[in-house]
Order: structure tokens, then sequence, then C-alpha cells
């Protein structure tokens, strides 16, 4: 079972709009407010549980990441976008593979560099560019659609695609309005 976790002790109430089972929307008015979001699902993140990240350059993708890492004890400077060397793991309360597949060529390749270990469970998994590994993402997972509203400013479609993920973005919403 999922634990009730939190770096950051408390979290600030955060607003959800668009709210179903299997959907909402959050709008982040500043980077503090994507912060709170990282904490949020840092609470409720627990290993084999993966996220794929979506959105243009500079929508917010690697910050998400560096806000879930620093709620789980990792400095922000530490955590970084993995464009160069793809996978990262970081080691915590919950173990993390931080992907980004942007300069992968297609699904075989992120294969031939272990993608199914990091696929199989064993951490939570963050895939930043995640489409272009779609056909291989697990049914069940937890999609986060980022656009860029303004300079700090975005928005946040979270959609869950099976049981678990369902479960996953209900507890970030539950972890986001505990007051």
């Amino acid at each position: 079972s999922r634990r009730n976790r939190s770096a950051r002790g408390i979290l600030p109430a955060m607003s959800f709009t668009d709210t179903t089972d299997h959907s909402c929307r959050f709008l982040a008015r500043d980077e503090a407010a994507t912060a709170n979001l990282g904490a949020a699902v840092a609470a409720a993140i627990r290993p084999g549980d993966v996220l794929a990240l979506n959105g243009s350059l500079g929508a917010g993708k690697t910050r998400l990441v560096q806000s879930v890492a620093a709620a789980l004890g990792f400095a922000d400077q530490a955590v970084n976008s993995p464009t160069f060397v793809l996978i990262h793991e970081y080691d915590s309360d919950v173990p993390l593979y931080h992907v980004d597949a942007y300069r992968l060529r297609d699904s075989d390749e992120f294969l031939s560099i272990g993608g199914d270990e990091v696929l199989a469970g064993d951490r939570a998994c963050l895939i930043e560019w995640a489409d272009r590994i779609a056909d291989l993402l697990p049914r069940d997972h937890l999609r986060i659609d980022i656009r860029a509203l303004g300079e700090s400013e975005r928005e946040f479609t979270l959609t869950a695609n099976g049981t678990r993920s369902a479960n996953l973005l209900r507890e970030i919403r539950d972890h986001s309005t505990q007051t």
C-alpha cells in the first residue's frame, strides 16, 4: 500500500479542475505551484508506477521531475534532463528512473538500452517525451500532458489509463488537498 509521505510535510491546498475518476487538470501559476504538484506526486508514487510526461520543449517536464525528486530528498540541481544519458537512476524511499526519450530514434532503441528493465516495475518511472515510446508503455500508466501558458505558468492534464494509475491519480489529489 502507498504510504503517507511528503518530504515537505503538509502540502498547501491545490486546486484541480475538470476532475473525473480518470483525469483532471491543474493550473500552476508559478514554479512553487509546480513544486507543490511534484510533492503531491512524490507522496503518492511507488515502485512500478509509470508516469508518461509529454509537452513541447520548455513545457516543464524536467521541472516536474525535479520537483518530485526534491520532495523525495534529492536537490533540484542534482536532477537534470537525461537528454544525453537517456536514463538516470535515483535511489530514495521510492527509487526512480528518469527517462528522456527525446533523442531515441524509435522504441527498438529504447529496448536496446535496457528499456524493458526500466519498465519492469522495481522503481517508479518518469518518462519525458513518452509519446516517442508509447507502444512500449504499460497499458496502465499515468499520462501527464504539460502546456506552457506563460513564462512560469503551466497547465497539467493528468489522465489515468487503468486501475493502478486511477488510484495514483486519486492519491495525488488527496495529498494535494491535505490541510
